[in-house]
């Protein structure tokens, strides 16, 4: 395998949104009486393939309609944006890229969430000019995010990569789902949150620290990959 393209997630792999956000939803709940249920919130993450739960509406449900799920909607993406905004990016991150950017690899982001979420984000965050695409939901036709393979595949047609010259770094269920549904090797880096799904890829890792891209080609070349369905 020649490997010729990085993807990279961008919720909880580039920078840790999705922790900060399922804290203020407990947050919430609780000044409300009661208790989020974060394993049906786990299985929104990184798409909605497997859970279509709103936790706005369910916890409206649960006070009996005495709550307006538009009001905790507000206060939710209010709190949790202060966090994430002082939050740096994930370790590893940069490092991997610069890496890649030397050897005149393509590197993309592919990610369930919008253009305006992810586009504002990493213009924020000073990093917009190392992608050469960054493949969003508004991308692909609706309902067809992660964990379907579209993005991924969109990605590549993008980069002029096929899936084999390629690797996808993920930290979700539903993203590690998609790359193998798009024949791409898929490195599986779980961060605080999603630590607790049992997260795995083709290979695992803590941290995006922990390799450099001759790391990677070597486990690469000695890993061999299960049937992809």
């Amino acid at each position: 395998m020649e490997l010729k393209a990085l993807i990279f997630d961008f919720d909880g792999l580039i920078l840790d949104t999705e922790t900060p956000e399922v804290e203020v939803w407990q947050s919430i709940y609780r000044d409300h009486g009661f208790e989020l249920p974060v394993d049906e919130w786990e299985k929104t993450i990184g798409g909605y393939g497997l859970s279509t739960f709103d936790a706005a509406e369910h916890l409206t449900r649960l006070a009996s309609g005495r709550l307006e799920p538009e009001a905790l909607r507000s206060r939710y993406r209010t709190a949790a944006d202060r966090i994430i905004h002082a939050n740096p990016m994930l370790p590893g991150v940069m490092e991997l890229i610069g890496q890649a950017k030397k050897e005149g690899m393509k590197i993309a982001i592919g990610s369930s969430s919008s253009h305006s979420w992810v586009d504002a984000h990493i213009e924020r965050l000073g990093i917009y000019h190392h992608f050469d695409s960054v493949v969003c939901s508004d991308d692909v036709e609706p309902g067809r995010t992660k964990p379907n393979p579209d993005i991924f595949l969109k990605a590549l047609e993008r980069l002029s990569a096929r899936n084999d010259e390629a690797v996808v770094f993920e930290d979700s269920p539903n993203g590690v789902l998609a790359a193998r549904r798009a024949g791409v090797f898929v490195v599986a880096v779980p961060n605080p949150l999603t630590a607790r799904m049992n997260v795995s890829g083709d290979l695992t890792i803590t941290s995006l620290s922990e390799l450099t891209l001759q790391d990677l080609r070597n486990k690469i070349r000695h890993i061999k990959l299960p049937s992809r369905q």
